[in-house]
Protein backbone atom coordinates (compact mmCIF):
# COMPACT_ATOMS: atom_id res chain seq x y z
CA UNK A 1 0.00 0.00 0.00
CA UNK A 2 1.53 3.72 -1.06
CA UNK A 3 1.30 6.66 1.27
CA UNK A 4 -1.16 8.14 -0.65
CA UNK A 5 -3.73 5.31 -0.73
CA UNK A 6 -2.95 5.15 3.27
CA UNK A 7 -6.29 6.47 5.37
CA UNK A 8 -5.65 8.12 8.72
CA UNK A 9 -7.83 6.16 12.04
CA UNK A 10 -9.11 7.65 14.82
CA UNK A 11 -6.44 7.70 17.89
CA UNK A 12 -8.86 7.36 20.23
CA UNK A 13 -8.41 3.59 21.47
CA UNK A 14 -12.33 2.19 21.79
CA UNK A 15 -12.74 3.88 18.07
CA UNK A 16 -10.06 3.60 15.49
CA UNK A 17 -12.31 4.47 12.82
CA UNK A 18 -11.18 5.34 9.49
CA UNK A 19 -11.17 9.40 8.90
CA UNK A 20 -13.13 11.01 6.10
CA UNK A 21 -14.63 14.33 6.06
CA UNK A 22 -13.55 16.28 9.26
CA UNK A 23 -11.29 15.66 11.69
CA UNK A 24 -9.72 17.25 15.20
CA UNK A 25 -5.82 17.37 15.35
CA UNK A 26 -3.57 18.04 18.63
CA UNK A 27 -0.70 19.57 18.97
CA UNK A 28 0.68 16.64 20.16
CA UNK A 29 0.35 14.86 16.43
CA UNK A 30 -2.57 13.00 17.69
CA UNK A 31 -5.90 12.53 15.48
CA UNK A 32 -9.48 12.12 16.22
CA UNK A 33 -12.72 11.68 14.38
CA UNK A 34 -15.36 14.38 14.28
CA UNK A 35 -17.48 12.75 17.08
CA UNK A 36 -14.80 11.79 19.70
CA UNK A 37 -12.95 15.44 19.06
CA UNK A 38 -16.24 17.35 19.69
CA UNK A 39 -17.05 15.29 22.76
CA UNK A 40 -13.18 15.39 24.18
CA UNK A 41 -12.54 18.81 23.38
CA UNK A 42 -15.57 20.57 24.18
CA UNK A 43 -14.44 20.83 27.65
CA UNK A 44 -11.99 23.33 29.15
CA UNK A 45 -8.87 22.70 29.47
CA UNK A 46 -9.04 20.41 26.85
CA UNK A 47 -7.08 17.13 27.59
CA UNK A 48 -5.39 14.65 24.71
CA UNK A 49 -7.30 11.57 25.28
CA UNK A 50 -4.32 9.72 23.66
CA UNK A 51 -1.19 11.04 25.96
CA UNK A 52 -3.48 13.09 28.34
CA UNK A 53 -1.37 16.52 27.35
CA UNK A 54 -3.19 19.54 28.16
CA UNK A 55 -3.87 21.46 25.40
CA UNK A 56 -4.26 24.89 26.56
CA UNK A 57 -3.31 26.90 24.02
CA UNK A 58 -5.49 28.38 20.76
CA UNK A 59 -4.16 26.69 18.20
CA UNK A 60 -3.16 23.51 20.01
CA UNK A 61 -6.57 21.89 19.03
CA UNK A 62 -7.92 21.63 15.84
CA UNK A 63 -10.93 21.21 13.82
CA UNK A 64 -9.66 20.27 9.84
CA UNK A 65 -11.04 18.93 6.60
CA UNK A 66 -9.10 16.02 5.30
CA UNK A 67 -10.72 16.43 1.53
CA UNK A 68 -10.25 20.69 0.89
CA UNK A 69 -11.82 22.20 -1.98
CA UNK A 70 -9.61 23.14 -4.91
CA UNK A 71 -10.07 27.07 -4.02
CA UNK A 72 -9.01 26.03 -0.55
CA UNK A 73 -5.80 24.26 -1.10
CA UNK A 74 -4.91 27.53 -3.51
CA UNK A 75 -5.33 30.20 -0.80
CA UNK A 76 -3.90 28.79 2.33
CA UNK A 77 -0.45 28.98 1.45
CA UNK A 78 -0.96 32.00 -0.99
CA UNK A 79 1.62 34.87 0.36
CA UNK A 80 4.07 32.81 2.51
CA UNK A 81 7.92 32.75 2.32
CA UNK A 82 8.84 29.63 0.78
CA UNK A 83 10.92 29.04 3.68
CA UNK A 84 7.68 29.10 5.64
CA UNK A 85 5.42 27.40 2.91
CA UNK A 86 8.67 24.17 3.58
CA UNK A 87 8.24 24.64 7.23
CA UNK A 88 4.62 23.92 6.83
CA UNK A 89 4.67 21.42 4.55
CA UNK A 90 7.51 19.47 6.96
CA UNK A 91 5.26 19.60 9.98
CA UNK A 92 2.35 18.27 7.99
CA UNK A 93 4.85 15.49 6.74
CA UNK A 94 5.93 14.73 10.36
CA UNK A 95 2.23 14.67 11.58
CA UNK A 96 1.47 12.14 9.19
CA UNK A 97 4.57 10.42 9.57
CA UNK A 98 4.03 10.22 13.08
CA UNK A 99 0.86 8.47 12.54
CA UNK A 100 2.06 5.69 9.98
CA UNK A 101 4.99 5.03 12.59
CA UNK A 102 2.41 4.87 15.44
CA UNK A 103 -0.19 2.74 13.45
CA UNK A 104 2.67 0.27 12.42
CA UNK A 105 4.08 -0.27 16.07
CA UNK A 106 -0.18 -0.62 16.93
CA UNK A 107 -0.04 -3.40 14.39
CA UNK A 108 3.19 -5.17 15.49
CA UNK A 109 2.02 -5.07 19.14
CA UNK A 110 -1.13 -6.84 18.13
CA UNK A 111 0.70 -8.82 15.49
CA UNK A 112 3.11 -10.20 18.81
CA UNK A 113 0.31 -10.71 20.77
CA UNK A 114 -1.30 -12.79 18.33
CA UNK A 115 1.83 -14.55 18.10
CA UNK A 116 2.08 -15.11 21.84
CA UNK A 117 -2.39 -16.31 21.72
CA UNK A 118 -1.27 -18.58 18.50
CA UNK A 119 1.91 -19.98 20.93
CA UNK A 120 -0.37 -20.70 23.52
CA UNK A 121 -3.07 -22.26 21.46
CA UNK A 122 -0.56 -24.36 19.43
CA UNK A 123 0.81 -25.56 22.93
CA UNK A 124 -2.86 -26.25 24.23
CA UNK A 125 -3.83 -28.20 21.24
CA UNK A 126 -0.55 -30.06 21.60
CA UNK A 127 -1.78 -31.19 24.96
CA UNK A 128 -4.96 -32.11 23.96
CA UNK A 129 -3.57 -33.96 21.38
CA UNK A 130 -1.52 -35.93 23.79
CA UNK A 131 -4.12 -36.63 26.19
CA UNK A 132 -6.74 -37.65 23.37
CA UNK A 133 -3.73 -39.45 21.78
CA UNK A 134 -3.46 -41.45 25.46
CA UNK A 135 -7.26 -41.22 25.57
CA UNK A 136 -7.75 -42.97 22.38
CA UNK A 137 -4.96 -45.82 23.13
CA UNK A 138 -6.84 -46.30 26.49
CA UNK A 139 -9.75 -47.35 24.60
CA UNK A 140 -8.11 -49.46 22.01
CA UNK A 141 -6.81 -51.17 24.53
CA UNK A 142 -9.84 -51.64 25.81
CA UNK A 143 -11.89 -52.64 23.02
CA UNK A 144 -9.07 -55.25 22.75
CA UNK A 145 -9.87 -56.55 25.63
CA UNK A 146 -12.95 -56.71 25.37
CA UNK A 147 -13.07 -58.16 21.71
CA UNK A 148 -10.95 -60.92 23.29
CA UNK A 149 -13.91 -61.48 26.11
CA UNK A 150 -16.49 -61.53 23.57
CA UNK A 151 -14.78 -64.28 21.45
CA UNK A 152 -14.26 -66.41 25.06
CA UNK A 153 -18.39 -65.74 25.37
CA UNK A 154 -18.85 -67.04 21.70
CA UNK A 155 -16.76 -69.91 21.88
CA UNK A 156 -18.57 -70.68 25.34
CA UNK A 157 -21.64 -70.13 24.12
CA UNK A 158 -21.21 -72.84 20.72
CA UNK A 159 -20.04 -75.49 23.65
CA UNK A 160 -22.91 -74.51 25.94
CA UNK A 161 -25.51 -74.77 22.40
CA UNK A 162 -23.98 -77.87 21.24
CA UNK A 163 -24.49 -79.43 24.58
CA UNK A 164 -28.11 -78.66 24.51
CA UNK A 165 -28.10 -79.97 20.77
CA UNK A 166 -26.67 -83.10 22.09
CA UNK A 167 -29.37 -83.23 25.05
CA UNK A 168 -31.94 -82.59 23.01
CA UNK A 169 -31.25 -85.35 20.34
CA UNK A 170 -30.32 -87.67 23.62
CA UNK A 171 -34.32 -86.35 24.85
CA UNK A 172 -36.02 -87.19 21.66
CA UNK A 173 -34.15 -90.72 21.46
CA UNK A 174 -35.50 -91.36 24.83
CA UNK A 175 -39.05 -90.04 23.90
CA UNK A 176 -39.04 -92.22 21.07
CA UNK A 177 -38.18 -95.46 23.53
CA UNK A 178 -40.39 -94.29 25.96
CA UNK A 179 -43.18 -93.93 23.39
CA UNK A 180 -42.28 -97.68 21.72
CA UNK A 181 -42.36 -99.36 25.40
CA UNK A 182 -46.04 -97.62 26.22
CA UNK A 183 -47.11 -98.99 23.15
CA UNK A 184 -45.55 -101.70 23.30
CA UNK A 185 -47.21 -102.39 26.98
CA UNK A 186 -50.50 -101.33 26.35
CA UNK A 187 -51.02 -103.84 23.43
CA UNK A 188 -49.75 -106.62 25.51
CA UNK A 189 -52.18 -105.47 28.69
CA UNK A 190 -54.83 -106.10 26.18
CA UNK A 191 -54.00 -109.67 24.94
CA UNK A 192 -53.41 -110.79 28.55
CA UNK A 193 -56.44 -109.41 30.56
CA UNK A 194 -59.60 -110.77 27.52
CA UNK A 195 -58.18 -114.32 27.61
CA UNK A 196 -57.29 -114.53 31.73
CA UNK A 197 -61.40 -113.24 32.08
CA UNK A 198 -62.66 -115.86 30.30
CA UNK A 199 -61.00 -119.01 31.07
CA UNK A 200 -61.54 -117.86 34.84
CA UNK A 201 -65.52 -117.74 33.75
CA UNK A 202 -65.36 -120.68 32.32
CA UNK A 203 -63.04 -122.59 34.94
CA UNK A 204 -65.49 -121.55 37.39
CA UNK A 205 -68.91 -122.80 35.24
CA UNK A 206 -67.28 -126.39 34.56
CA UNK A 207 -67.82 -127.30 38.24
CA UNK A 208 -71.42 -128.49 38.26
CA UNK A 209 -71.95 -128.87 42.09
CA UNK A 210 -70.44 -125.50 42.48
CA UNK A 211 -72.69 -122.62 43.55
CA UNK A 212 -72.43 -119.08 41.96
CA UNK A 213 -70.11 -116.61 43.79
CA UNK A 214 -70.93 -113.03 44.25
CA UNK A 215 -69.10 -110.06 45.23
CA UNK A 216 -69.08 -109.20 48.94
CA UNK A 217 -69.77 -105.70 49.27
CA UNK A 218 -66.75 -104.97 49.99
CA UNK A 219 -66.05 -105.93 46.22
CA UNK A 220 -63.17 -107.76 46.90
CA UNK A 221 -64.28 -111.06 48.49
CA UNK A 222 -66.62 -114.06 46.86
CA UNK A 223 -68.99 -115.98 49.00
CA UNK A 224 -71.04 -118.95 47.95
CA UNK A 225 -73.96 -120.21 48.32
CA UNK A 226 -73.82 -124.39 49.54
CA UNK A 227 -76.46 -126.97 48.79
CA UNK A 228 -77.71 -126.45 52.39
CA UNK A 229 -78.67 -122.43 51.84
CA UNK A 230 -79.52 -122.50 48.54
CA UNK A 231 -83.41 -123.76 49.43
CA UNK A 232 -83.62 -121.05 52.05
CA UNK A 233 -82.37 -118.67 49.45
CA UNK A 234 -84.41 -119.24 46.79
CA UNK A 235 -87.85 -120.67 48.38
CA UNK A 236 -90.52 -117.82 48.53
CA UNK A 237 -93.31 -118.23 50.93
CA UNK A 238 -96.46 -116.97 49.86
CA UNK A 239 -98.66 -115.53 52.17
CA UNK A 240 -101.66 -117.57 54.10
CA UNK A 241 -104.87 -117.15 52.70
CA UNK A 242 -107.45 -116.07 54.38
CA UNK A 243 -110.00 -118.85 53.28
CA UNK A 244 -112.58 -117.34 54.80
CA UNK A 245 -112.21 -113.90 51.82
CA UNK A 246 -112.48 -114.78 48.33
CA UNK A 247 -110.36 -112.63 46.25
CA UNK A 248 -112.10 -113.41 42.97
CA UNK A 249 -116.17 -113.44 43.42
CA UNK A 250 -117.86 -116.35 41.56
CA UNK A 251 -121.35 -115.31 40.21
Amino acid sequence: MSVSEYTLRCNFHKCRARLSGFAWVTACCHIFCDQHGSDEFSRTPAICPTCSSMLSGKLDVMRVELAPSERYKSMVLVGLKPHTVLEICQKALEFWTYQVHQERLLMEYKLSQAGGQAVQMEKFMTQQNQSRELELNALRGEIASLKKVLEEYKRKYSEVLERLNERNRQYQKLQGLFDSLRLHTLGTGEKDIVPNTFTTGLAKQRSPHSSPSFLAPEGDRFFSLGPENANAFFQFSSPSRDRTHTFIKKN
